[in-house]
């Protein structure tokens, strides 16, 4: 197969059975947005580039797929729009262009594709979906609390089992900055750098702080901290430190909201950053026993809205990477969806076009042979091809008996009933094959 017969990289088709899997898993969690009673909402694929540009932090911002101007302006190779990166701040440009006709809070769920111009790799992909839910308007922690709450009830009910969500603060780790003695315009840029601790490792993370313009005498000790984990330990270096204390206090309320869930579900973890730079509060990160990567995260971003020239709004919010749980679930969950009935074209066309209206009127799927061979044999293997349950024969024997034969596909049994009564009995026939 040629390289223009593929899908682009980083992007898949999905077939029948794999889609609808893919949506009876995103239609249940939006059932369970629902039931917290957040709204769904839908916004453009594409923002306007000043939009996106910036929001992210300097090294996310690089993996914007920007387009390119049209028309008479194409010539120029500059871009006006971009794919959006996420759900989030498409969420802020909405409540800056609509905020005043929007309930307060406001409460909204989306799920939908987004993109970004990564290296495609294994689990990694340059087109994928997310499911985010959010609140804005409120400072509440209960607003933070509820939006972690509605991802546990989500990846519970996606069937994901042993995770755990990783909490920290933003205001927990600038404290760490300044007790350290960062300077503070560096902080966005240092936390960006402190989140790649898992992927690349401390020493590593220690020589681009430095390159940074972090001194050694600086850097070394926060990465050791960091790298720690250990949140007694940080408690202690933050005794005192008014930000570091606030962070702290977000953590601990935030786990004492959650106290609920089960044991262990909540675990406040120094070495947890996230590098998006619209972070201002709670953050978390959740991770699963068999899943790479994490699986949902989140936080609280209250700078956001009023950076893209909306109001001063607080706002927290949480995603789902259902792409990873889809993933990792594949195997045992993926099950093939053939026809309820297949009816094969021997005789009487008008006949059996009747038949299939009145058994779709009664939501079963319905095939009919649409070959050319009036060879049985042909016919049947098509309906063994699209697995149908059952197949339904009309010849010129049943024909000029007013009758069908209904055969089990499975078992090969064959039964005659009169064509009048074929529906009613096929309905039956499935129900009890379950």
């Amino acid at each position: 197969m040629g390289q223009a017969a593929q899908a682009p990289s980083g992007t898949r088709d999905f077939l029948s059975d794999e889609l609808r899997r893919r949506k009876a898993a995103m239609d249940t969690v939006a059932a369970v947005f629902e039931r917290y009673g957040f709204d769904p909402l839908e916004t453009p694929a594409f923002e306007r580039v000043e939009v996106l540009t910036g929001k992210y932090g300097e090294e996310a911002s690089q993996l914007l797929f920007k387009i390119l101007k049209r028309g008479v302006h194409e010539a120029s190779g500059e871009a006006d729009l971009a794919l959006r990166y996420d759900h989030t701040v498409p969420l802020a440009r909405v409540i800056g262009t609509h905020g005043g006709r929007l309930p307060s809070p406001f409460k909204r769920y989306v799920i939908g594709p987004v993109w970004r111009a990564d290296r495609p790799q294994e689990g990694r992909f340059r087109e994928f979906v997310q499911c985010d839910v959010d609140t804005v308007g409120s400072s509440s922690p209960l607003a933070d609390a509820e939006v972690l709450w509605a991802l546990n009830d989500a990846l519970e009910a996606l069937g994901v089992s042993g995770f755990r969500f990783l909490l920290n603060s933003r205001n927990t780790l600038f404290g760490l900055l300044e007790v350290h003695g960062v300077s503070e315009k560096l902080g966005a840029s240092v936390l960006g750098v402190l989140d790649k601790i898992d992927k690349v490792g401390a020493e590593a993370v220690t020589s681009e702080l430095v390159d940074l313009g972090v001194p050694v005498s600086s850097a070394e000790p926060l990465v050791a901290d960091v790298a720690a984990d250990d949140p007694d330990r940080l408690r202690a270096r933050l005794r005192g430190d008014e930000r570091g204390e606030r962070g702290l206090a977000e953590i601990d309320r935030m786990l004492e909201l959650t106290r609920g869930l089960p044991e262990g579900r909540v675990v406040f973890t120094p070495r947890m950053v996230r590098g998006l730079d619209y972070y201002t509060g709670c953050i978390f990160e959740a991770n699963a026993e068999g899943y790479p990567g994490s699986i949902a995260g989140g936080g609280r971003y209250d700078q956001l809205v009023s950076s893209l020239g909306g109001p001063d709004t607080p706002a927290c919010g949480g995603s789902i990477g259902i792409e990873r749980i889809l993933a990792g679930q594949q195997d045992a969950h993926t099950q093939r969806r053939g026809l309820d009935v297949a009816l094969t074209v021997l005789d009487g066309v008008a006949e059996l076009w009747d038949l299939a209206a009145q058994l779709r009127g009664r939501d079963l799927r319905v095939g009919t042979y649409l070959g050319t061979s009036s060879k049985l044999g042909k016919q049947l293997k098509w309906a063994n091809e699209a697995q149908a349950r059952l197949t339904v024969l009309y010849g010129a024997e049943e024909a000029a008996a007013g009758e069908v034969t209904v055969r089990d596909m499975a078992s090969g049994e064959q039964t005659r009933v009169a064509l009048s009564a074929a529906p009613d009995h096929i309905s039956a026939a499935l129900a009890d094959r379950g």
